[in-house]
Formats: structure tokens, C-alpha cells, sequence
């Protein structure tokens, strides 16, 4: 299992992420931190859903380009 340290060095933590770019996204909780199933981006300070326009509601850690799926 990678630890929190090691899960947070694949993500972006620092700094503005870009607007409105697709973007998957670090989130932590008291069980651990995990990886949202969604592309998500970021707007007016908000991190919101995509597909459905919903606002995210987790603590939100960190932020990376999507991984490309094969």
C-alpha cells in the first residue's frame, strides 16, 4: 500500500492549478487519501465535477493532468 507521502509525490500540491482544464484529483479523508474516479476542474476557486457540474466536497491534496488509460 503507498503511503501518503508517496501518493502525494505523483500530484501537483502547490501553487494555482490551471482553470478549467480536466484534471484528476488527490483528496484525503480520515481513512487515508484517494483518488477521485472523475475528471474534475477547477473554477472561480472551486473544484467541481466535470460531467455533471457538481462541486466537489472533498479535501482536495493535490491535482494532476489525467493519466492516459491503454
Amino acid at each position: 500500500m503507498a503511503t501518503r507521502q508517496a501518493r502525494l509525490e505523483d500530484f501537483i500540491s502547490s501553487g494555482e492549478p490551471p482553470s478549467d482544464l480536466p484534471l484528476e484529483l488527490l483528496c484525503e479523508d480520515n481513512r487515508g487519501t484517494y483518488v477521485i474516479p472523475f475528471s474534475c476542474h477547477y473554477t472561480r476557486g472551486t473544484w467541481v465535477n466535470i460531467k455533471t457540474g457538481e462541486q466537489i466536497q472533498a479535501a482536495v491534496i493535490g491535482w494532476r493532468p489525467p493519466e492516459r488509460r491503454f
